[in-house]
């Protein structure tokens, strides 16, 4: 797959709600995540790792009450979404999220991601 093929499978997989599928399947085994600085889990490395964040990301979550992820832009190896979450968590009640993600692909796979966000 080339990079747009990645951004749009990613894309449709987390729409659907199959977040830790779409890790097993378009994530590089030694992946990187990038948090904000300062954020639990501000470097992980490995596709287990994510996908143990992205579980206990969503383990915490009590209610999605609306969530949306926008067409990719792609540019070489490169593809960006924006990303809103209107969710409840167990821990922290209700919050409105609004997010950039930016992915490198290589040979098919996604190799690193990175979360950009304010952190008001």
């Amino acid at each position: 797959m080339n990079t747009w093929d990645v951004a749009k499978k990613w894309q449709e997989m987390c729409n659907k709600g199959e977040n830790l599928d779409c890790i097993n399947e378009l994530y590089a085994d030694n992946v990187t995540s990038n948090e904000m600085p300062g954020m639990p889990g501000e470097k992980i490395t490995g596709k287990q790792e994510v996908w143990n964040k992205n579980k206990e990301w969503l383990d915490n979550v009590t209610e999605f009450h609306s969530s949306s992820i926008s067409e990719p832009v792609v540019a070489g190896n490169y593809f960006t979404t924006k990303m809103d979450f209107d969710v409840t968590f167990k821990d922290r009640g209700r919050q409105q999220m609004e997010e950039l993600a930016v992915f490198e692909v290589k040979d098919g796979k996604i190799v690193s991601e990175q979360f950009l966000y304010s952190m008001e």
